[in-house]
């Protein structure tokens, strides 16, 4: 069923609720049906038709997501990117696709008739970019099917219904936060959606919004602003890497329920940990870890949540055998059946130092434990002799990172010769992608170019 079945059929049953809350103003079910419909025709008046690809960068989340769902009920196919980007950035983005319509300012209604969906279960009725946070975004494509039909299988993992609110704390040019508020909508609930990733404890501030929501989807680095000042919040669902250690327990102690899962934006959702117990496959997901090297295998996955494949036929770490199976590169330790999944992080992402294969993500599940620390990059820096060398780049948690004595105590406790940083820095924030995990690229790229605000810890 199309997003935009879902949100007519509840503005019918439950026109007075609230659909959206945004900066400044809110839309309820009916008022949503209204715009959508308004939006939809204006798209059919420009041309679009089923089939079509519809770009949108738009500022206000509200009005984006009343094109995204206005786009879903002309049939075309909605791809929401930066609202920062000009013409320009879209048409290099999307050289190889280039999108039948650019919609870079609110929809106005048309008036008309009401645009009644017809659609099919392989319609690509859906687009999105990756993260970047280990290259150039690409934009995948997926089918109607892939995208909606996981929807209730989040909701029964969460305990969430339509009498949530449901915060999205980020920006919904990330495919993470996207899906949130759609899926928010899908099931009836409010979609609060300040339209960026908020910071600090002032009005903008994450904190400012959870008095209002029952449910807050987001990255794993935000949780602990959330236990801070929980609000009414009473369920977290997590995505896009591993929860810092100790953060379930807090939870437990806040009253707050953690889902957490691991997807990537070509494969959804893979496995999901709703209970402390371990990753386990998502409903209908098939997992194989085929064996590697140094004791690790490849992740793969066969679900109908998997992605069609890169618009244009771009090039990217997506692949796929004969049988239905994709993987992205990532890498676990072995897995059978009925045990939790041990994921290991991306395989592009591996250090080859001296001869030994470090994964960054094992370096930094032991030095993120170092009081003072606030988040760490592992990286590989280039060697004469070795190759490369393991480096961390430190940030600190809410003010200078800890003494480098310190790291290097924890890194000799808890990590392998080879593991152990051989190069430390500090910077006051790391960049992030639009979904909030760390930039991986983009800081070996800052410091391979001597960016200043990167400093050798001494």
């Amino acid at each position: 069923m199309p997003v935009a079945a879902h949100v007519l059929r509840h503005a019918a049953a439950r026109p007075d609720a609230v659909a959206l809350r945004g900066p400044g103003r809110e839309l309820t079910y009916a008022g949503l049906a209204g715009d959508v419909h308004g939006a939809a025709r204006r798209l059919r008046g420009r041309g679009v038709r089923p089939g079509s690809l519809v770009a949108i960068g738009l500022a206000d989340p509200v009005a984006l997501l009343t094109a995204v769902v206005a786009a879903d009920l002309a049939g075309a196919t909605p791809l929401v990117g930066d609202p920062a980007w000009d013409r320009r950035r879209w048409t290099r983005m999307l050289a190889a696709a280039p999108p039948d319509l650019l919609v870079d300012e609110p929809l106005p209604a048309a008036p008309g008739p009401a645009i009644v969906p017809a659609p099919e279960p392989g319609d690509l009725a859906w687009a999105c970019f990756t993260s970047g946070s280990t290259g150039r975004p690409r934009a995948i494509v997926r089918t109607r099917a892939s995208w909606t039909g996981s929807f209730p299988h989040l909701a029964d993992l969460a305990g969430m219904s339509a009498d949530d609110v449901v915060l999205v704390p980020g920006p919904l040019s990330s495919s993470l936060y996207a899906f949130a508020a759609v899926h928010a909508l899908a099931i009836g609930a409010t979609a609060l959606v300040p339209g960026r990733r908020p910071a600090g404890r002032g009005p903008e501030g994450l904190a400012a919004h959870l008095d209002r929501a029952t449910v807050v989807h987001l990255v794993p680095h935000l949780l602990p602003a959330v236990l801070a000042a929980p609000g009414s919040v009473r369920a977290a669902v997590a995505g896009g890497a591993a929860l810092a250690p100790g953060v379930r327990e807090a939870a437990g102690r806040a009253g707050i329920r953690v889902v957490a899962y691991y997807g990537a934006s070509e494969l959804s959702f893979v496995a999901a940990d709703a209970d402390g117990a371990g990753l386990r496959p998502f409903p209908e997901t098939e997992i194989e870890v085929r064996p590697g090297a140094g004791g690790l295998g490849e992740v793969w996955a066969r679900s109908p949540w998997l992605a069609e494949g890169y618009l244009g036929g771009a090039s990217g770490p997506l692949r796929r055998d004969g049988d239905g199976w994709m993987t992205v590169g990532d890498v676990a330790y072995p897995y059978r059946p009925g045990e939790p999944l041990r994921l290991r992080g991306r395989g592009d992402g591996a250090i080859q130092t001296g001869g030994a294969t470090v994964v960054p993500e094992d370096v930094e599940e032991v030095l993120r434990k170092v009081p003072g620390v606030g988040d760490i990059v592992v990286i590989g820096s280039p060697h004469p002799s070795l190759g490369s060398v393991v480096t961390a780049v430190v940030e600190g948690d809410g003010g200078a990172p800890p003494p480098r004595a310190l790291l290097e105590a924890v890194a000799r406790s808890g990590l392998d010769a080879a593991q152990r940083p051989r190069r430390w820095y500090a910077v006051p924030s790391l960049p992030r992608t639009g979904a909030g995990k760390p930039a991986r690229a983009l800081v070996a790229s800052r410091l391979a170019g001597g960016d200043p605000g990167i400093r050798r810890l001494t």
